[in-house]
């Protein structure tokens, strides 16, 4: 007799690497979210800068809820457990023909946090994220073959920190198209292969990745900052930070400064910080 599995989200997660799409929310509450987000780009001159992009539910309210939504934390939950800490954020938005692209590349690379198996990405798109506007391609099975080396490249459109490339073939005919509405959400392994294209679009492709991690992992390189988002913490192996109490406030931006000065030196080591683009 068939059993049929009572977590088909882990299941799939653990076999391939990947899992979706989820559900966070409804295509017009995405749309309030997606205002928000723009409505402050308009009022301070264009698109975020990339500091910017960067942990910035340290910075808004609105992208506080977002880690904190509870689609995205039962799906999170279903793979690593109860007790949750959201690591960091980050935003990927391609804007129409501006050419920009991510390399085919593992997140575990350069992030120090151990063990590899329990970090994950809940990938939101608050805009439709198609083949065309540069959806996410992941390589199915590839959390499997253990860390590959990767060259960086610092490539000029190139949305990675350090323009990193994995070096393996990758045959993108075996690639599945990450294909999301407003408002759904992927998850993925941080060894699993993945990369996108540029978006040829009229419209702008904005996702927001946010990295969680259970209670249990550990960051190898520094003493590192994360927000308990559900659960309890029992290790202590992060400093435990809040979220803003108001966008843009004086304590927002001190907490958002701490916790980016800490993972540059994770992520970018000895390499010159003068090499990250603005």
């Amino acid at each position: 007799m068939n059993v049929q599995s009572t977590n088909p989200i882990r299941d799939a997660y653990r076999r391939d690497g990947f899992y979706f799409p989820c559900r966070a929310m409804s295509e017009e509450q995405t749309a309030g979210y997606r205002a928000r987000l723009e409505a402050f780009e308009r009022a301070n001159g264009g698109p975020l800068k990339s500091a910017m992009r960067t942990d910035v539910h340290l910075l808004f309210t609105w992208a506080d809820e977002l880690v904190r939504n509870d689609r995205i934390l039962d799906a999170v939950e279903k793979v690593i457990g109860p007790n949750i800490l959201c690591w960091i954020t980050n935003f990927f938005i391609k804007e129409p023909g501006d050419g920009n692209f991510v390399s085919w590349h593992q997140d575990a690379t350069y992030w120090g946090l151990e063990p590899h198996d329990q970090v994950l990405t809940a990938w939101l798109a608050l805009s439709e994220a198609s083949v065309e506007s540069g959806a996410m391609k992941f390589l199915p099975g590839s959390h499997l073959s253990g860390l590959h080396d990767h060259a960086d490249t610092f490539a000029k459109d190139n949305l990675l920190s350090r323009g990193q490339e994995i070096q393996l073939q990758v045959d993108e005919a075996q690639a599945a198209d990450i294909v999301l509405k407003a408002g759904e959400f992927s998850l993925h392994h941080v060894l699993t292969a993945h990369g996108s294209h540029p978006n040829v679009t009229d419209d702008r492709r904005i996702g927001l990745a946010i990295r969680y991690i259970p209670t249990t992992v550990r960051q190898t390189k520094l003493r590192d900052t994360a927000v308990l988002v559900r659960g309890v913490d029992d290790y202590g192996h992060f400093d435990l930070i809040n979220g803003p109490d108001a966008d843009m406030s004086e304590q927002a931006l001190a907490t958002h400064r701490d916790a980016n000065e800490r993972l540059v030196k994770a992520l970018l080591g000895d390499t010159d910080e003068k090499q990250l683009r603005d």
